[in-house]
Formats: structure tokens, C-alpha cells, sequence
């Protein structure tokens, strides 16, 4: 029984000749279905979006693993561990989440026959506001993306592996190449495909250390602490912006954060519009949230897990440190010394997997909406593109190298994982739904107001999660900047009527 090969070792830590041989097997897997998929793409349609007849099962899954991302494999067992399960108590919000996307946004995208969501942006209100959207895209995931690569090698990997600082950038490159290859060799539908291999990898990774947790301290009910421990943050009902976790910041930062993005991100969208009708794609986003109520139980468990055990095994800290201090590095940190040979393998290609799920999902959409709204809409209408295909591709290559850049800058942020994403993978969010939301629900927006709109979220956003504005904790960026967006747009589209002759429509 693997249990009985469990290693606790009381220094140092390294992967054995089993575990590399799982990670190279794990890289290998991923190209050979890149390779795969290539040989079915024979249009630019078939590419970005897979010929707009996916299974919407394995979509909602990818839709899952897209946003279930290195970042929250480590963030959510990271923020149990420092401050209590309190932002767990978000899923509550998913019934209503369901309700606003399944019949609110998605029915509105599907209706339109487009590859790019914001070409939606220009029919409704000029052409102004498709390139603002189209900024705030491009930065929310190229920062997600590079946010990625930082947190996985230099949080995740180096956690378990211990090499010299110095290969950090050579490390991430690797990654982003393996990521690229298969992603610009298969389109949508290798995508797809390796979201459903990795989710059963980090999930299977999830359980697996719970169960050896478990039977390390001897029962499920050990990993529960025997009374509310000192450090984690007062249970709290109700909204208030100035604390960090109540039940209703985590319900309401949930919401926000899933209707926005399910009804202005690319990656979202890119997912709807590759079913082929309104009932599927509403029921891949029903597979999507399943999928994650299951995966932010299991978070919460590994982190619980991780607490109990480090509790009773503080000589395997890190020397100097308190469990606070590196809370978000114990899970890691735990498959290298609690997990047998070839299984912490295979969990760290779990860590790998979540992060090249979500980059492969990101370079696909990027190169989508570079191709869609820059590319193709300033291209004279004479010119014509010899392969559309490759071109798409060699867009690819170029978002990776861009990633990898700005994935050096990452870690100057302050905060742990949870407010490093807040200030700077969601920093966009709910600017660009502010576009949306006046485009779909405003029927008197103008273009003018839309655009100052859109500018005044962001300001808000960067005010609240750089300047301390307030004192508003960084829970509140999203509910916040989305408010004053809508406010803005609201007031000055109204104004926009009535003192001028209002932008509408292509410009």
C-alpha cells in the first residue's frame, strides 16, 4: 500500500529518478496531443474555435480548468491556512451566479455570430470602445498569464525542488514553450482536451494528500482543528469593505468576479460560442461551476490538511519561519517530504498541469482577439493573409515571450497569493464588464460615455488596490470599481443625450 512508502524526511527534500521520469512522460503526453489535434484543423474556425461543435462537457470542464488556475491551487489552501475558511463561503453565490450567466449573458452571446466578443462592443457603440476592451483584455491576461509563470516556478516549484534562484526565468521559459507548442499546434480542441486531462490530474493531486494526511494523523476528523485557531480571522456575517473576510465580502467578490468574467472575458466567451446552441452552452457553464464547488471543497480540505500536519510536524518548516509566514508554500512543500516516489511526481505535474491549462486557454484567446479585433479589422480590405492559420499561430509564439517578460515584475507585489491577484490579475475585471454591461443593459449608453466609463473603473481599481483609497480591503476592488463604472457610464450616456449628438453604433 503506497501509504507505508511515505517519506517524512527531517532536512532537505529533492525528486527522485521516478519522479522526473512522471514529469517528462507528463510534457511529452501534452505535445503528442498537440500534435494529435493539429492534423484536424484545417480552418481558422476549426482553430480558435474547435468548429463551433464541442462537447459541452469537456467545455465546461476546460471552462473549469481555465480559471482553476496554478494561482488558486495554491492561493485557496494558502488563505485557509493564514486566515480561516471564511472565503470558502463563496460558493454560496453560485446558484445566483448560474441564474445571471446561464440566462442573462450567455442567451446574448450566442445570438450573435461572431469569433471575438468584443466585435459585439463596436456594433453597439463604436469602435472607441472595442479598443479600450480590447486593452483591458490583453492586460488582464497577459498579467494572469505571467502571474502564472511566477507563482508556479518561483512559489510552487522552487517550494519542492530547491534549485538555484538563478534558473527561475530558464524554468518558466521551459513552461511557456512546452505550453505554446501544444497549444499552437492543436487550437481549441487540444486545449480542451489537455483541460480534461490536467483537471483529474490537480484534483486527483488535491485528494491524494488529503488521503495521506489523513491516514498519517489517523482519521479524516484529525485534519479539523479541535478549537478556532488564534491566527485566523474572527468569523463575520454581513458587507463591510473594511474587513478582510465576512461571509458577505467572500459571497459578493465571488459573484462579481464570476459574472464579470463570464460575461466580458475572451476566455469565457471563446467557450460559449464554440457550442452549438444556447442549451448546451448554459449547460457547460453548469459543468463548470459543479466542477468548481467540488474543486474549492477539496482546496479547503488540503488546506485544513496542510494546518494539522504542520502543526504536529514543525521541524519539516522551514527553518526561522512560523506557519503564517509560509502558508502559502505548505502544500508544495508537503508533496515533496509527505508524498511517496513517482506520486509526487505526478502532483507536481498536477501544479504544472494547473498552470498550463489555464496559459494554453490564454494564449488561444489572446491570439484570437489580436487576430480578430486588431489584425483583421485595420487590414485593408484588399490585402489577403496566405495562411490565416499560421498566422494565428505565430501570434502564439509571440504572447509567450510577452508573458515571460512581464512575469519578472510579478513578484515585486506585495501581499500573499490572494492580494497579489487581486491587485494584479483582476485589476481589469470589472472595468471591462462595465463595457459590456452598458452595451447589453444601458439601451440609452453612448459610445462617449461608455469609453470615460470604462476609464473611471480602472481609476477606482488602481486607487483602491495601490493607493489604500479608503482603507478598502482588496476583497473590495471588483464590487467597488464595477459600481462606479456603471454609475459613471450611467450619469454621463444620460448627459451624453441630452447636451450632445450621441456616438452610436460603427464609428
Amino acid at each position: 500500500m503506497i501509504f507505508h512508502l511515505i517519506k517524512i524526511p527531517a532536512t532537505g527534500t529533492q525528486l527522485t529518478f521516478l519522479d522526473w521520469i512522471v514529469l517528462l512522460a507528463y510534457g511529452a503526453g501534452m505535445l503528442l496531443i498537440g500534435w494529435f489535434y493539429s492534423r484536424k484543423n484545417k480552418t481558422k474556425d476549426d482553430y480558435l474555435l474547435g468548429g463551433r461543435k464541442m462537447n459541452p462537457t469537456a467545455i465546461g470542464i476546460s471552462l473549469f480548468a481555465t480559471l482553476m488556475s496554478t494561482l488558486s491551487y495554491l492561493t485557496y489552501p494558502g488563505e485557509m491556512i493564514q486566515h480561516g475558511p471564511v472565503i470558502f463561503t463563496g460558493i454560496l453565490a453560485f446558484p445566483l451566479v448560474y441564474y445571471v450567466v446561464g440566462w442573462w449573458l450567455i442567451p446574448r452571446f450566442m445570438k450573435m455570430n461572431v469569433t471575438s466578443a468584443y466585435e459585439i462592443l463596436e456594433k453597439k457603440l463604436g469602435l472607441r470602445v472595442r479598443m479600450l476592451a480590447i486593452f483591458m483584455f490583453l492586460s488582464l491576461r497577459l498579467l494572469w498569464m505571467a502571474t502564472i509563470i511566477y507563482v508556479t516556478v518561483d512559489v510552487a516549484l522552487y517550494s519542492v525542488i530547491q534549485f538555484d534562484r538563478s534558473y527561475v526565468p530558464w524554468i518558466g521559459a521551459l513552461l511557456t514553450v512546452v505550453t505554446i507548442f501544444y497549444t499552437s499546434m492543436g487550437g481549441l480542441r487540444a486545449v480542451v482536451v489537455t483541460d480534461v486531462i490536467q483537471s483529474g490530474i490537480f484534483l486527483g493531486g488535491a485528494l491524494l494528500s488529503i488521503v495521506v494526511v489523513c491516514f498519517q494523523l489517523g482519521s479524516f476528523s484529525a485534519i479539523f482543528p479541535a478549537e478556532w485557531p488564534a491566527h485566523w480571522d474572527t468569523l463575520q456575517f454581513g458587507f463591510d469593505p473594511l474587513e478582510r473576510t465576512t461571509l458577505g465580502n467572500a459571497v459578493l467578490v465571488l459573484f462579481v468576479w464570476y459574472v464579470c468574467t463570464s460575461g466580458s472575458d475572451q476566455m469565457a466567451v471563446q467557450r460559449y460560442l464554440s457550442t452549438k446552441d444556447i442549451h448546451t452552452a448554459r449547460r457547460s457553464f453548469k459543468i463548470s461551476l459543479y466542477s468548481n464547488v467540488i474543486a474549492y471543497i477539496l482546496l479547503a480540505l488540503v488546506g485544513l490538511a496542510m494546518l494539522a500536519f504542520f502543526v504536529r510536524n514543525e521541524h519539516l518548516l522551514v527553518t526561522g519561519k512560523s506557519i503564517n509566514d509560509q502558508a502559502d508554500t505548505l502544500f508544495p512543500r508537503f508533496i515533496m517530504i509527505g508524498l511517496p516516489p513517482g506520486v509526487s511526481g505526478l502532483v507536481i505535474a498536477g501544479l504544472l498541469a494547473a498552470a498550463m491549462s489555464s496559459m494554453s486557454s490564454g494564449l488561444n484567446s489572446v491570439s484570437s482577439v489580436i487576430t480578430e479585433d486588431i489584425i483583421k479589422r485595420f487590414r485593408k480590405k484588399k490585402a489577403v493573409v496566405a495562411d490565416p492559420l499560421k498566422q494565428v499561430k505565430k501570434l502564439s509564439y509571440l504572447t509567450g515571450a510577452i508573458v515571460m517578460a512581464l512575469s519578472f515584475f510579478v513578484g515585486e507585489v506585495p501581499g500573499n497569493l490572494l492580494d497579489v491577484i487581486m491587485k494584479v490579475v483582476n485589476l481589469f475585471v470589472a472595468p471591462l464588464f462595465v463595457l459590456f454591461f452598458m452595451a447589453l443593459f444601458v439601451p440609452f449608453a453612448t459610445g462617449r460615455a461608455t469609453f470615460w466609463a470604462g476609464i473611471v473603473s480602472v481609476a477606482v481599481a488602481i486607487a483602491v488596490a495601490f493607493w489604500g483609497v479608503f482603507g478598502i480591503t482588496v476583497l473590495w476592488i471588483m464590487p467597488v470599481s464595477l459600481i462606479a463604472g456603471i454609475a459613471a457610464g450611467v450619469i454621463l450616456s444620460y448627459a451624453d443625450r441630452l447636451l450632445f449628438k450621441p456616438e452610436t453604433g460603427r464609428s
